[in-house]
């Protein structure tokens, strides 16, 4: 498969970044929760609300029509106002989202690596993010060097260290 381009995130990226978070959220096949349903959800919504303000981050990867078909960017949540992933102030969340029709041909694996490695040029030294358990991208976690750092309740807090 050719190199699949990838972009910087823009502020008129946001629309496709609540899209993204509601392929996140569905990740399940066959059991797809109503799109209003994430998106009255604090819990998602403040991973799109407001996009693009200071310290968040991201990338989208296009088609090779230039349709954008996968996102991941990174966010850092205030302790009152804490992701699913997070693990402490400074350290960013990752969400990551991707057409169904195009998982499994590394757009993830391209956006997750491109995003890991502008957070650690923009210094940070530890990325997390939250995942299902039965989610089948906890392999896909493991294997780009992330970590389960805090196991909860049908979910995990996984942590990669970036220096």
């Amino acid at each position: 498969m050719p190199a699949i381009p990838i972009r910087a995130a823009l502020p008129s990226d946001g629309s496709f970044l609540v899209d993204m978070t509601v392929e996140a959220a569905n990740w399940r096949a066959g059991s797809a929760r109503p799109r209003h349903e994430i998106l009255s959800n604090p819990d998602h919504r403040r991973y799109v609300a407001g996009w693009l303000r200071p310290g968040d981050a991201g990338f989208v990867a296009e088609s090779p029509a230039g349709e954008a078909i996968g996102a991941a960017w990174y966010r850092l949540h205030p302790r009152s106002e804490p992701g699913f992933g997070w693990v402490g102030t400074g350290v960013p969340e990752l969400i990551i989202g991707v057409r169904p029709v195009w998982r499994a041909h590394g757009v993830g694996r391209a956006l997750l690596q491109r995003l890991v490695g502008h957070a650690r040029d923009e210094g940070f030294s530890r990325i997390s993010l939250s995942v299902e358990r039965d989610n089948f991208a906890r392999t896909f976690y493991r294997r780009e060097g992330f970590a389960v750092t805090l196991a909860g309740q049908g979910r995990d807090v996984m942590v990669r260290t970036l220096r």
